[in-house]
């Protein structure tokens, strides 16, 4: 399998995001030529312009990262348009790529897609049995429609797609937007903030005791890409580090680690968010050899540094 990807055109929405920027570093590491059209050039949202981006850049693959998402407050700001945009992508792009015959689809998911309640470590099976946590359920379910679209169009039509359960990832390049980040860059960017403007207070949502499990962005990209290689079934597969930590003692350990020695007060008024996230990830190590490699204090003194640098 040495040579697989030397020669193989691999086409990546969101190819210039955050993750999209390391799967694509990836895969062209390993051989592949990769095409990363913007969403500029084309409106995923709209059928005409999908066919156009697969007729004008012919591909042997298809890695769809590309996602309309935010944290929590965004959630609660834009359900219809998250629920409507991520659906309407996921959807077009695999019809298109079947009826194009492109020979591979891989679709990225999301933990969100998981029930509220799930027993912890999450595993693949649990997926179907309950409503998403509610700020991020029309996010979760949109995407989860991937999932039954790759299972039934494999049934129907014998088509070659697989789908990966992410958990939230982290690392230099994230999104650190004061509106729309997720909570490690978010946490870093109140954290750096407060230190670098004398600030003896930072005020965070809910009451710090739900649970969370997040993958360094580089061992993200590997996981992806060995999937994409190696991974050809319609079983779900959950990628993540196996370890969870409280969002409690993730502000103290930022805070320790970004210099921050002031007050951390929690509005009880906001929301929590899903209590707990942890993935049971031995379907991954089992199918297609992935384990992640970057520690949990290693990723975010790496992530801390970077923004640090891009803020100076």
């Amino acid at each position: 399998m040495a040579d697989f990807w030397t020669g193989k055109k691999v086409l990546v929405t969101g190819g210039h995001g955050f993750l999209g920027n390391y799967v694509c570093s990836k895969l062209k590491e390993k051989g592949a030529e990769v095409i990363a059209p913007t969403h500029t050039q084309y409106d995923l949202v709209d059928t005409n312009q999908v066919i156009a981006m697969y007729r004008e850049n012919p591909a042997d693959m298809v890695v769809h990262l590309a996602a309309v998402v935010g944290g929590i407050g965004a959630n609660r700001e834009h359900p219809g348009k998250f629920f409507y945009e991520n659906l309407i992508m996921g959807a077009q792009l695999m019809e298109y790529a079947r009826k194009l015959k492109i020979p591979k689809f891989v679709a990225l998911g999301t933990v969100c897609a998981y029930p509220k309640f799930t027993p912890v470590p999450f595993k693949e099976e649990d997926l179907w049995n309950g409503y998403p946590e509610e700020t991020n359920a029309p996010y979760g379910l949109a995407k989860k429609m991937l999932l039954v679209q790759s299972q039934s169009y494999r049934q129907e039509y014998g088509y070659n797609s697989i789908f990966l359960l992410p958990v939230n990832q982290y690392g230099p390049g994230d999104n650190f937007h004061p509106t729309d980040a997720h909570v490690i860059p978010d946490l870093i960017r109140k954290c750096v903030d407060a230190v670098d403007n004398g600030h003896d207070e930072i005020v965070l949502w809910g009451d710090g005791s739900p649970t969370r499990e997040f993958l360094y962005v580089e061992d993200t990209a590997e996981a992806i890409v060995l999937a994409a290689e190696k991974y050809n079934k319609s079983d779900p597969v959950n990628l993540g580090s196996g370890s969870e930590i409280s969002i409690k003692d993730l502000v103290e350990l930022i805070a320790k680690e970004t210099g921050f020695k002031g007050k951390i007060k929690w509005d009880t008024s906001k929301p929590n968010g899903q209590p707990r996230r942890k993935l049971d990830v031995s379907r991954a190590k089992r199918e297609f050899g992935f384990e992640s490699k970057t520690t949990f204090e290693d990723g975010l003194r790496k992530t801390i540094k970077w923004y640090k640098e891009k803020q100076a």
